[in-house]
């Protein structure tokens, strides 16, 4: 419970709205007690409007029975008495009827009020939860990521914002109307007849007992519920991801299996989750109706109480006991939300592993050189890049190759500060990346890498990411990137609306459009991470030109495969297993690196091979 008003409270402006929830509440519990009373009333007056006796007779017996003090009656005969002499209802029909209107009127009033507050505190903690944890995710760092899986973190960010908002609904009623309702209305019972509240005494261990029970049983499974939910939803988003590669492997048996043994899963968690949550009604619906029929037993034969004052405390006993059940009932979605609430708070407590120091500075562009001096770096515990030192100025481009796994893409991930460094230090203008704050970092670099992001919006949209670029901007960056031969043939053009994951695009045409983004924001940095791996060998010849023109203006860092892309580097590193093999020219490298010239003689042998096909398709 703990957990979930801290969600309630983390904003504190949710205060207020707080303070009203509970405060209507309270007004709703008064509204049930006087509604107890008057039928009450009701039923102690009412029948003197059909009864056959004068006046004058009613108002005599009236007269002996107001005659008996506070003290020699029984309390509640004493209110009764005191209602029906000042108030005249057994006389006065229109009266009775506006008391039992406008009590009906207070309570419907309140009843609205009190659920609307509480379901729109609900909506707002849970509004305000899944945009805290938004935040918080985009600033952890990208260890955090590798740590988790989308089932998990989309489940959170859905499924349990949404609990705790449920929960805090119950919660607030169950912890804080119960208990104001149990005192009031106990100090009214023990007002009226303390022979009969000692039933209630009988009654409490019999309903404590087994709220307690199934409370622990219902945490513990709701908490193996949502981890399965997480692999629920990891399958889920796997096999929708991957739909083309099942279908054409045709494993939708497989695939099926796989999701079964989930599913399956939940709906045993999810059962046995409902049979705990269920079973605690029955229970306490017994025992509750068994000590209301002790009371109307004992009131009746033994305290010789009237029909109308055992109708009044029976009412107040409901009172009491309603809640008592309710929150039984209330208690498998609250102790959800707890569960909910824990897994959140997990995350929005964890600080990114990578932060700006108190005295970093703003990057104001890029003047003189990177430097890499002795960087070591590992994953996992497994070194992926051992003692790598090399310098590029400003305006060179620099190609990193190597084989698959040799740690080129590190090196481009260690620049923004995606990670940190193990040993040695990277350094830009003779600072070390510390020195600079990450957003000012990232500001100076532009990257386009091995699979594009593109998001739901306008080709344009997705070219400016976020930035209010102009429209010459987008087209001109557009056109040096070589998308703007297939974005000009769209139906909207630059307004034509990208589909979920980029589908109405080819592979081709989502690396032109990253690329495109990259140049429109026309950092001092550009690095692109196998960025023509998906083009056609007529679109790749357009990125290299546009590469080669982009030489002395920006500094460029090249990971690639296909060594056509950086023949005019200025300098290429060729990494074999996390360490610097060779550095040099291209003509230098295929003198001394052995391993580079292979792999060169391969491209040129396959590049050779393959362009009299090019040549016969168009």
């Amino acid at each position: 419970m703990k957990l979930l008003m801290k969600a309630a409270l983390r904003t504190r402006k949710h205060l207020s709205l707080v303070i009203i929830t509970f405060s209507t509440l309270f007004i709703l519990t008064i509204a049930n007690q006087l509604e107890m009373f008057a039928l009450g009333v009701l039923s102690n007056v009412g029948s003197d409007f059909f009864s056959e006796a004068p006046v004058e007779k009613v108002q005599e017996v009236s007269s002996s029975l107001v005659s008996a003090t506070k003290f020699e009656a029984n309390p509640l005969q004493f209110v009764m008495k005191y209602i029906k002499e000042n108030f005249q209802f057994a006389s006065n029909l229109n009266a009775l009827i506006l008391m039992l209107l406008m009590i009906a009127i207070f309570k419907a009033i309140w009843l609205f009020t009190s659920r609307y507050a509480t379901q729109l505190l609900a909506i707002r903690v849970s509004r305000d939860l899944r945009q805290q944890y938004f935040e918080h995710i985009q600033s952890l760092s990208m260890n955090f990521y590798q740590q988790h899986n989308i089932g998990s973190l989309s489940s959170r960010v859905v499924g349990d914002a949404g609990q705790i908002a449920s929960s805090i609904n119950s919660c607030l009623t169950n912890f804080f109307q119960t208990p104001f309702t149990l005192v009031t209305t106990l100090c009214m019972c023990f007002y009226l007849s303390w022979q009969l509240s000692l039933v209630i005494f009988i009654g409490f261990p019999l309903i404590v007992l087994p709220i307690i029970f199934l409370a622990k049983r219902v945490k513990r499974v709701t908490r193996q519920l949502q981890v399965n939910q997480e692999k629920f939803a990891s399958v889920l988003i796997d096999f929708l991801t991957g739909v083309q590669t099942v279908k054409m492997f045709a494993m939708e048996l497989f695939s099926l299996k796989k999701y079964k043994e989930q599913n399956d899963r939940m709906a045993v968690l999810e059962a046995k989750t409902a049979k705990y949550g269920l079973l605690t009604r029955p229970i306490l619906h017994a025992i509750t109706t068994a000590c209301l029929a002790i009371v109307v037993i004992f009131g009746l034969y033994t305290l010789k109480m009237t029909i109308s004052e055992l109708l009044v405390f029976c009412g107040l006993l409901q009172l009491v006991y309603e809640p008592i059940k309710k929150f039984a009932e209330e208690n498998s979605n609250i102790q959800r939300g707890v569960i909910a609430a824990e897994r959140m708070f997990d995350v929005l407590h964890l600080k990114p592993s990578i932060e700006d120091h108190k005295d970093a500075v703003d990057l104001d562009g890029f003047k003189d050189k990177i430097e890499f001096d002795r960087v070591w770096f590992r994953y996992q515990g497994e070194w992926v890049l051992k003692d790598v030192s090399f310098t590029v100025h400003k305006g060179e481009t620099l190609a990193i190759v190597g084989p698959t796994g040799a740690g080129k893409s590190t090196i481009v991930h260690l620049m923004p500060r995606l990670y940190d460094v193990e040993r040695g230090e990277i350094r830009i203008d003779g600072k070390p990346l510390q020195a600079y704050t990450q957003k000012s970092l990232r500001e100076n670099i532009a990257f386009v890498s091995q699979k594009p992001f593109v998001f739901l919006d306008t080709i344009a949209s997705n070219i400016s990411f976020g930035r209010n670029f102009s429209k010459e901007d987008i087209e001109s960056a557009s056109k040096r990137a070589y998308a703007d031969e297939f974005i000009t043939r769209m139906p909207e053009k630059y307004n034509s609306m990208m589909a979920e994951g980029g589908k109405n695009l080819s592979g081709g045409q989502l690396q032109r459009l990253a690329i495109a983004r990259a140049l429109v924001k026309k950092a001092p940095i550009l690095i692109l991470d196998e960025a023509t791996s998906s083009l056609d060998a007529l679109s790749e010849n357009h990125i290299k030109a546009a590469i080669s023109n982009l030489h002395g203006e920006v500094t460029q860092l090249l990971i690639a495969h296909r060594l056509s892309t950086i023949e005019h580097a200025d300098k290429i590193i060729y990494l074999e297993r996390g360490e610097k093999i060779a550095e040099g020219t291209r003509d230098e490298l295929l003198q001394t690196c052995e391993p580079f010239r292979l792999t060169w003689e391969a491209m040129f042998h396959s590049e050779k091979t393959r362009t009299p096909e090019v040549v016969t398709v168009e």
